[in-house]
C-alpha cells in the first residue's frame, strides 16, 4: 500500500517503465492487444482473445508474446481490432478464423497480414499503423488519453499513463488554487450544459458545510451516443482521478458514481478500478499520507433519460423518483441529501487530472476562445467512418464528416447532422464549415450536447426524423409539469398525421405554437429542448413538411402511407422471385406486348401492398423501385 508520495513516485516510475518497455518491444516479447469496448466484445473479441492464448500456447511461443484487452480503439465501423506491439501493427474486421494465420505469419513469422490491414478508400494504399489513417490524424486525445492503450483492469497500466500524478500534485496546493486552475483552463461541462466548471466548483467550495459531495454523471441516454461509455470501460482511473482531485478541490469526503445499469462493461470495470485503487491506497484515508480522505461509491441508474438532469440524477442517487427539482437552489449549495454537491459528466471529470498534471494553460491552448480543450463525439449515421472520435474545439463539422468521417456511404448527398441529440437540432450543409464550439452551435440552433453526432443523407425523411426524437422525448417525459407531459404528446400526435398523410396547414402553425409554449414553460432541460429537433427540422426542411400535407408524399420515401413500390416492366424479366417473398400476395405475373413479341413482367397491387421491402431486397435486377 502507497503511504506516502515518495512510495507513490517509486510506484509510478516504476509502472511507466513496464508500460514503456511493453509498448517499444525492450522486454523481449510481443504483445497482441484487442479492443476490448462493448461494440468489439459483442462481435467476439474476447473470443478471439482466447484463441490466441490457445494457438500461442500450442505452437510453444506462449512465452514470447501476451495478449490482453484494452479500452475502445474508436473506429468502431473497423472492429474488432488487433493491435501487435512493439510495431504498432493494426488489424482489423479480424475474426476467430484468423488468429491462426496472424500468429503463424506475424508473431512467429514476422510478415504483416496484409489482407487485415486498413485500406484508405481514398489512395486504396493498405495500412499498417493506427496512426497514419485518416481517422485518427486530426484527433487528439484528452478525455480518451490512456484508452486503447492500456489494460482498464490492470491499475499498474494506468498507473504507467501517468494515472494519479494529477492528485499526487493537486494535493500540494491549496483548495482555491486547485479551483483556480480549473477556472483558468476554461473546461466547461461536457454533459450538455456547458456550464465553465470551475466556477460550479467554486460554489461548492464557497459553501460552509462538514459534508459535501463530488457527483459522476454517467447516465449516458442520448440515441447513438456511447462517449461516457468508453471512457468508463477504457480508463475508468482517469474518472476516479478526477473525481478525486474535484473532492480535494471543493472538500469532499465521498464521490458517487450514477451510471445506467445498461452498461455492465463500464460498471464491471470501474468496480475493479475503485477496488484496486483503495488496495493501493490511492482512495480511502490520508491518501500520499496528508489529511485528505476520499471514497467513491457506485449507483446505477434504470435508464430515464431524465436522469441525466442533474437534480433528477440526485433525487434517483438518494433512492427517491427520479425527477427534476426547481432551481434555485442549485445542487452546489443544496444537492445529495440537501448537502453542497458538484455534479460533473465523465468526460468532463476525466479532462480534469490532464489539466492539473500538465497545467491550465496546455488544455487552453487547444480549443476556441469560449470552448477551450477537446471534445469526444459518438460519430454514427449516414457516415462511412463509424466510431468514437476526440477533436479539438473549432474543428468543422466538415472536418469531422468527410476527413474523420470519411464522407458519405455510396457516394450520396449529404443532407444535416443532428447534434446533441433529442435536445439539439439538425444543421445543413450550409453549416459544414462552421467551428465546433459550445456557444457556434447554440447559435446556429443546435448545441453540443453530450456529444452524439448523427450524419444523415439524402435517404433520411427529416418529418420521420423529428418523429423519431418526438418518440423518444414522450417515453422519457417524467410527467412532473404538463407543458413536457402533455406538449410532447400533441407534437407527436401532430407529427404523426403528418407522416400518415392527413396533415393540415394548421398543423404546421399548431407545432410552431406548442414549441414555443413547451420550451418557455417546461421545468427542467428536457422539456426546455425538447422541440428543438422539430423546430431545426421546420426551419431548414420547410418544403418536406409542405410535400407532406399538400402533396401527400414522401420525397426521401420514407414514410410509408405516402409512398408506394413499382416494377419497371423494361427491367424485370418475370422471373418471379419478388412474389416469393411477398407476404402480403400483392405481386402478380402479366404480360405485356413489346415492338415483335410479348414479354413477361410483374405488377404490383399497390392497394394490397404492405410496404415491407422484402420485394427490393429480393430483385436482382433493380427492378422495383420506391415512388
Amino acid at each position: 500500500m502507497i503511504k506516502s508520495v515518495e512510495e507513490f513516485k517509486e510506484k509510478s516510475t516504476a509502472c511507466t517503465k513496464c508500460l514503456e518497455d511493453k509498448l517499444h518491444g525492450n522486454d523481449g516479447k510481443r504483445h497482441i492487444v484487442l479492443c476490448g469496448g462493448t461494440g468489439c466484445l459483442s462481435s467476439h473479441s474476447d473470443e478471439i482473445m482466447a484463441k490466441f492464448k490457445e494457438v500461442l500456447e500450442a505452437k510453444g511461443v506462449a512465452d514470447k508474446a501476451t495478449v490482453n484487452l484494452v479500452g475502445c480503439f474508436g473506429f468502431c465501423s473497423q472492429g474488432p481490432f488487433v493491435k501487435i506491439y512493439p510495431e504498432d501493427t493494426l488489424y482489423r474486421l479480424v475474426k476467430i478464423e484468423d488468429v491462426e494465420e496472424i500468429v503463424e505469419k506475424d508473431i512467429i513469422g514476422g510478415e504483416v497480414v496484409e489482407r487485415l490491414l486498413y485500406v484508405d478508400p481514398a489512395s486504396g494504399e493498405k495500412v499498417a499503423k493506427q496512426d497514419d489513417i485518416n481517422f485518427y490524424k486530426k484527433q487528439k486525445r484528452i478525455a480518451l488519453y490512456g484508452c486503447g492503450v492500456i489494460n482498464s483492469e490492470d491499475i499498474n497500466e494506468a498507473l504507467g499513463m501517468d494515472g494519479f500524478k494529477g492528485l499526487q500534485k493537486a494535493l500540494t496546493m491549496k483548495q482555491q488554487e486547485v479551483v483556480d486552475e480549473i477556472l483558468a483552463s476554461g473546461l466547461r461541462g461536457r454533459g450538455g450544459g456547458g456550464f465553465p466548471t470551475g466556477r460550479k466548483w467554486q460554489f461548492a467550495l464557497d459553501q460552509n458545510s462538514e459534508e459535501k459531495y463530488v457527483v459522476c454523471n454517467g447516465d449516458e441516454g442520448d440515441p447513438g451516443a456511447f462517449m461516457d461509455r468508453s471512457i468508463l470501460e477504457g480508463n475508468p482511473l482517469a474518472v476516479i482521478e478526477g473525481m478525486a482531485i474535484a473532492g480535494y478541490a471543493i472538500g469532499a469526503k465521498n464521490g458517487y458514481f450514477y451510471v445506467r445499469a445498461e452498461y455492465p462493461i463500464a460498471v464491471k470495470r470501474l468496480n475493479i478500478a475503485i477496488k484496486q485503487a483503495e488496495e493501493l491506497g490511492l482512495l480511502g484515508d490520508n491518501i500520499f499520507g496528508t489529511d485528505f480522505s476520499f471514497r467513491c461509491h457506485i449507483r446505477l441508474g434504470a435508464g430515464a433519460f431524465v436522469c441525466g438532469e442533474e437534480t433528477a440524477l440526485l433525487n434517483s442517487i438518494m433512492g427517491k423518483r427520479g425527477m427534476p427539482r426547481p432551481r434555485p437552489p442549485f445542487p452546489a449549495v443544496s444537492g445529495l441529501w440537501e448537502k453542497p454537491t458538484i455534479v460533473n459528466n465523465v468526460e468532463t471529470l476525466a479532462c480534469v487530472p490532464y489539466i492539473i498534471r500538465n497545467g491550465s494553460a496546455s488544455f487552453a491552448s487547444v480549443g476556441t476562445e469560449k470552448s477551450k480543450g477537446t471534445k469526444v463525439f459518438a460519430l454514427g449515421g449516414k457516415v462511412n467512418n463509424v466510431g468514437l472520435v476526440e477533436v479539438p474545439m473549432g474543428t468543422t463539422l466538415r472536418e469531422l464528416i468527410y476527413d474523420i468521417g470519411g464522407g458519405i456511404p455510396g457516394g450520396k448527398q449529404f443532407k444535416a447532422i443532428q447534434t446533441g441529440g433529442p435536445s439539439g437540432g439538425c444543421l445543413t450543409a450550409e453549416y459544414l464549415d462552421e467551428p465546433i464550439d459550445f456557444d457556434n452551435l447554440v447559435a446556429k440552433g443546435s448545441m453540443m450536447g453530450s456529444g452524439g453526432a448523427i450524419v444523415m443523407d439524402e435517404d433520411n425523411c427529416m418529418v420521420d426524423v423529428a418523429k423519431f426524437y418526438m418518440e423518444f422525448i414522450c417515453d422519457e417525459s417524467c410527467g412532473k409539469c404538463t407543458p413536457c407531459r402533455i406538449g410532447t404528446k400533441r407534437i407527436l400526435e401532430i407529427l404523426t398525421r403528418i407522416t400518415s398523410g392527413t396533415g393540415t396547414m394548421q398543423d404546421l402553425e399548431e407545432l410552431e405554437e406548442l414549441a414555443t409554449t413547451i420550451k418557455s414553460n417546461s421545468l427542467c432541460a428536457l422539456g426546455q429542448t425538447a422541440a428543438n429537433p422539430v423546430v431545426s427540422t421546420m426551419t431548414h426542411f420547410k418544403d418536406e413538411y409542405l410535400a407532406h400535407i399538400n402533396d401527400k408524399h414522401c420525397p426521401a420515401h420514407v414514410c410509408k402511407n405516402l409512398m408506394e413500390y413499382h416494377i419497371d416492366p423494361e427491367v424485370c424479366i418475370g422471373c418471379g422471385m419478388c412474389a416469393k417473398g411477398c407476404p402480403a400476395g400483392c405481386i402478380k405475373r402479366t404480360e405485356y406486348i413489346a415492338p415483335g413479341h410479348k414479354l413477361a413482367s410483374m405488377e404490383i397491387d399497390a392497394e394490397a401492398c404492405v410496404k415491407c421491402g422484402n420485394c427490393i431486397s429480393t430483385c436482382k435486377f433493380n427492378a422495383i423501385e420506391k415512388r
